[in-house]
């Protein structure tokens, strides 16, 4: 049988051919039966027989080694990019240029090391993604590759402890590297929230697989430019979605390089505190409760029961967003307006390693411990 495609004479009953391996039968779409090359309707079944088979396409030669090119398949292309919105952190140290004029190579070496590593143990514990280290500063996506509800919020954070843990850090330093005494490490953050686009880019021998396109980088970085050191600065795009949760300061419009129009900046002072978005909503007041007369009336139930001396525990779960903190804030409003005593504990996602927690909040909050005040105080208060 010869093939339709190269010519080759193949040897009757083969299905393929062995020169160019394109199908010599053709397979009927009704009863599956198989039919020579050249036939138009089945045999069996009189079904036409549409099309005939291709032929896959040659190999193509190497023209300098004669061997067979690398498969088309095998070319990486690049991944087609996701949008997606995204708060990007940008992390620089001041001074460092000159820092590096006083310094050994090794010394620096070893104080850009320590100072890296500080600021990726914030950001593994808030889940950022530490995207790249530009010189000496940090490009930091919160989003991607994991998002939360709270990102932005994760961002500022992480800015606010990136810039708290420095004096530990620098009274370190400074034993071994004296220069630090008279000019420890500081570092400026800028902060913005937008829309990207993450791919996979790059050329040559290196490509980044979660690079990102936009300007939500580009602003972020320039924000960074205009902070003071020691100090975390955001657009107002992150401040809307943080409002309430931080102190901010309103540093006005900010003509940034590169940006066609000035951007409001706001320097992030400390944390509110609001443990959570609710209460904040909580001060700008909430819609009355619909629809909720069900559970209200169990959970009010079980408090009967436990003023009566029989002790409750109740378990409420569900779906984020179908009201669980209101239905709880009823209830504290109801044991409220009755006098008694009510303790509340909260457990919070960017603590889970440390032991207790919630009861060392509560205690904090209870007595009323600011984080700038020193120990000799906080024990006054004790």
């Amino acid at each position: 049988m010869h093939c339709p495609s190269c010519g080759f004479a193949n040897p009757e009953g083969v299905k393929f051919c062995h020169e160019c391996g394109v199908p010599l039968q053709h397979r009927c779409p009704r009863c599956e039966s198989e039919n020579p090359l050249p036939a138009k309707f089945c045999g069996q079944c009189g079904t036409a027989l549409k099309g005939q088979p291709s032929a896959p396409a040659p190999r193509a030669q190497s023209a300098e080694q004669g061997l067979p090119a690398t498969p088309r398949a095998a070319v990486p292309r690049a991944a087609e990019g996701e949008r997606r919105q995204l708060t990007v952190m940008f992390c620089d140290l001041v001074g460092s240029t000159a820092l590096s004029a006083q310094l050994d190579p090794e010394e620096l070496r070893a104080v850009i090391l320590a100072y890296q590593e500080t600021c990726a143990q914030v950001i593994r514990r808030l889940e950022g993604h530490l995207a790249r280290y530009v010189g000496d500063g940090l490009l930091v996506y919160f989003s991607y590759p994991q998002a939360h509800e709270d990102d932005a919020q994760r961002a500022v954070r992480a800015g606010l402890e990136i810039v708290a843990a420095l004096p530990q850090l620098n009274t370190r330093l400074q034993q071994a590297v004296r220069i630090l005494q008279h000019s420890p490490l500081q570092v400026r953050v800028g902060i913005h929230t937008g829309l990207v686009i993450v791919s996979d880019m790059g050329g040559g021998g290196y490509r980044d697989p979660m690079a990102i396109v936009g300007e939500t980088p580009n602003i972020a970085a320039r924000l960074q430019e205009k902070a003071l050191p020691n100090s975390v600065i955001i657009s107002p795009s992150t401040s809307r979605l943080v409002t309430g949760l931080f102190e901010c300061q309103d540093l006005g419009p900010q003509t940034l390089k590169g940006i066609s129009t000035p951007l409001t900046a706001y320097k992030v002072v400390r944390e509110s505190g609001a443990q959570s978005r609710f209460e904040v909503a909580i001060t700008t007041g909430l819609t009355p409760l619909v629809g909720r007369e069900q559970e209200v009336g169990l959970l009010l139930e079980r408090w009967a029961r436990a003023k009566e001396g029989a002790g409750q525990v109740v378990l409420l779960s569900g779906e984020p967003g179908i009201g669980k903190s209101r239905l709880v804030q009823v209830m504290k409003e109801r044991v409220a307006a009755e006098g008694a005593t009510r303790i509340e504990f909260r457990c919070s996602p960017y603590y889970q390693n440390s032991a207790l927690y919630p009861v060392i909040e509560h205690l904090q909050r209870l007595l009323q411990f600011a984080p700038q005040e020193t120990p000799q105080v906080k024990l006054t208060k004790l």
